[in-house]
């Protein structure tokens, strides 16, 4: 990734391109994006996450029309795309979608979206069961020795499905997005749960978070500011505590609630989807800023989400 900070936090673009339907993009959807993008940049963000899928292609398409504003920026920042899952359209269900030929051709697509040459990352939105490892393993080659993309990562995948495909790439994969945030806690929760009865009711695949972190896979959370539910947008104990460390610290609660996830020492790099700039800038502090929780502060944050003591 490029830049000691660059990649610490990343912005999400599911809120970008209007509607979720295949209706066209509008001028203001560009407008609404570009505002995001340049608060996002304003708070030192540089790495941008997309997936092919999102607002049916509309986000990508959008962004693509921004960078085609401005002039430089596609130079200055990490550009990420998600391919794997298709909508339903017509009698077809949604469903995954990892066969070799469907990879090459979502890749190309995106690229034309977001014109441009090349990605930084891209993942494999989830797992397909029916798609082969090295039929996927022959796609992500091609598409690397062609120049069109650079690193490789999954989301939403365990340790053993990323052991299993790694076992006949040619290229490492370096990220695994995952949900992740002071609401969904499982990942952390699956740890200390182990020889307790409890252990059976989580069901988030325990050793995931320790194998990314022992073979370089870095993690980044999808929903990591948890739909806003700790930093206004209900009254919860949780959302209390999460405000009276923002005043402690100088900060706001959205960086409280993102230094909860980059505190763990397995580098978690949280995505923020929001679309709201004032809310973007909100988190700036997450960006610039090394977490300032005291090991008791973030168990106290956990504790109080969890709304019941540890096991």
């Amino acid at each position: 990734m490029t830049g000691a900070t660059a990649d610490r936090v990343l912005y999400g673009c599911m809120g970008l391109g209007g509607s979720w339907d295949d209706s066209p993009y509008t001028a203001t959807d560009i407008d609404h994006a570009e505002a995001a993008v340049g608060a996002a940049l304003d708070a030192g963000i540089t790495a941008f996450d997309h997936a092919d899928i999102y607002r049916y292609g509309k986000s990508e398409a959008v962004f693509g029309e921004v960078l085609a504003r401005t002039p430089g920026l596609r130079q200055r920042i990490t550009l990420q795309t998600k391919c794997g899952i298709r909508l339903p359209e017509g009698g077809r269900p949604g469903h995954y979608d990892l066969r070799g030929p469907s990879i090459l051709r979502r890749v190309e697509e995106s690229l034309t979206r977001l014109r441009t040459d090349s990605l930084d990352v891209l993942l494999l939105h989830r797992p397909d069961p029916l798609a082969g490892p090295e039929e996927i393993a022959e796609a992500l080659g091609s598409l690397h020795r062609q120049g069109l993309v650079r690193r490789f990562g999954v989301s939403n995948m365990s340790a053993a499905q990323i052991a299993r495909l790694q076992s006949v790439l040619d290229v490492p994969l370096v990220v695994n997005q995952l949900e992740m945030s002071l609401d969904r806690r499982d990942w952390v929760e699956a740890g200390v749960l182990v020889n307790t009865s409890a252990a059976a009711s989580n069901g988030f695949p325990h050793g995931t978070v320790e194998y990314c972190a022992a073979h370089g896979i870095r993690l980044q959370a999808w929903g990591a500011l948890a739909r806003g539910r700790f930093t206004g947008s209900e009254p919860t104990p949780a959302g209390e505590l999460v405000g009276r460390l923002a005043e402690r610290r100088g900060t706001t609660p959205e960086t409280i609630v993102l230094w909860w996830l980059q505190r763990h020492p397995a580098g978690i790099a949280p995505v923020i989807g929001t679309a709201r700039p004032e809310r973007i800038a909100a988190c700036r502090d997450a960006v610039l800023r090394e977490p300032e929780l005291s090991h008791e502060e973030w168990y106290e944050l956990w504790i109080a989400a969890r709304g019941a003591p540890l096991p």
